[in-house]
């Protein structure tokens, strides 16, 4: 399997939102072009930014398997705001959950966190106050945030002594103050990782130098069912190979399925009689969430027009309600009549046009509804076949439904 190429193509989107001391956090929101089945939350590692080659290609191949995915600085990181050595993992925690309700009040809460080094213990750390989170992923995440330390052991003492100091990481100079310290120390991550109460994927390399394997055993020891563990050979801590990162991805996108991606029989989805259909208002201005059946589906308006273009827009359910019906009826004609049709293809465009500028129709004033429908038949067939498919066009259901008189009883519903 290739795991570079993404099975859907993906839109990106540059945000900010505020998190709780009111400094403004840089994200990239990466959106599959066909609309979201989930959304997730990306955590980067100690000191990187969201766009670390992991967590750029984690969130990408997520996208391209269907789950949006957030990803964004952390106080004083990256583009985002904030004075770092004024943060610790606390900080990161609400960091965290302020991108949560980002995603909850304007797109879809997350079902789904992941966490890289230290983001997987943010991640783990933060689950309790994401309610709607029903999975978790660490990757070479530390059981203990305090292991951080180790990496200035060597300036510890100045820290304590003067109560910051400048330290080297990662090639970078970054100043930690004694607070970082002593909010590490104070943490006690087992007992809320003990507590989590959804399903946990552990990713770890056994040769990580960084962030040695006993962490994932810790992690997975501590965790209660479900919890699942890969092995990630040959892999370093910040999973430079692009296959690393691919492959975790693909393995996420596979695993979250039984999880965030719920067989609709199994979930707490509504229950809908046979033809009833379902709108909820997911998030404003103009999300939807669609139920029909066993299906889930989403509506938005472009971004043209205000949304956020999560997926397909009224008019374009409209004109797929019609190119579909059109092909069925095509389908099934033929296949009565013994006609060697090989495939309809059924392009549709929709316009609201003067009623001035119909010859054709009865109303000659005030705005129209215009759909042109365009239909392509490909197969060995007759010209008098195909006249005769086309024909029947017109005989879909669908069509004749829109071109008679139409009744819309409306009625209000108790809460």
């Amino acid at each position: 399997m290739n795991f570079d190429t993404h099975p859907t193509p993906i839109r990106r989107e540059k945000l900010t939102f505020g998190n709780a001391a009111g400094q403004h956090l840089a994200a990239l929101l990466e959106t599959p072009e066909t609309g979201a089945r989930a959304f997730a939350l990306f955590a980067h590692c100690f000191t990187c930014s969201k766009d670390v080659a992991a967590a750029s290609r984690i969130s990408r191949a997520l996208a391209g398997h269907g789950i949006a995915t957030l990803r964004f600085d952390f106080t004083g990181l990256g583009n985002s705001d904030g004075d770092f050595s004024n943060t610790n993992f606390s900080s990161n925690v609400d960091d965290l959950v302020a991108a949560a309700e980002h995603l909850r009040i304007h797109y879809q809460a997350p079902k789904l966190l992941v966490g890289h080094s230290l983001g997987g213990a943010a991640v783990l750390a933060a689950a309790e106050r994401i309610p709607q989170a029903e999975a978790l992923v660490t990757i070479g995440a530390p059981a203990d945030p305090g292991h951080v330390s180790h990496l200035f052991a060597a300036s510890q003492a100045a820290i304590e002594r003067e109560g910051s100091a400048e330290v080297l990481l990662a090639g970078r100079r970054f100043t930690i103050k004694k607070q970082f310290l002593d909010d590490l120390n104070a943490q006690n991550l087992s007992t809320r990782i003990a507590g989590l109460g959804k399903a946990l994927l552990i990713f770890h390399s056994p040769v990580d130098e960084i962030v040695s394997i006993d962490n994932a055993a810790a992690i997975y020891t501590a965790a209660r069912h479900p919890k699942s563990f890969i092995s990630l050979d040959k892999a370093d801590h910040l999973l430079s190979r692009a296959a690393d990162s691919q492959y975790v991805a693909a393995t996420i996108a596979a695993w979250s399925q039984r999880y965030v991606l719920s067989d609709p029989e199994t979930s707490d989805r509504p229950q809908l009689a046979e033809g009833e259909v379902l709108v909820c208002e997911q998030a404003p201005p103009f999300s939807q969430d669609v139920y029909s059946g066993r299906h889930h589906l989403l509506a938005d308006e472009p971004i043209s027009a205000g949304g956020r273009d999560l997926g397909p827009s009224p008019y374009d359910y409209l004109l797929a309600g019609l190119g579909a019906c059109t092909s069925m009826t095509l389908r099934l004609y033929a296949e009565r009549k013994k006609i060697p049709l090989r495939q309809v293809q059924v392009r549709l465009h929709h316009e609201k046009i003067h009623a001035r500028d119909c010859a054709s129709c009865d109303t000659k004033s005030g705005m129209l509804d215009s759909i042109e429908r365009s239909i392509r038949i490909v197969g060995d067939i007759s010209d008098e076949q195909r006249s005769s498919l086309m024909a029947i066009a017109d005989r879909c259901p669908v069509h004749r439904s829109l071109n008679s008189e139409v009744r819309i009883d409306t009625r209000a519903e108790p809460d």
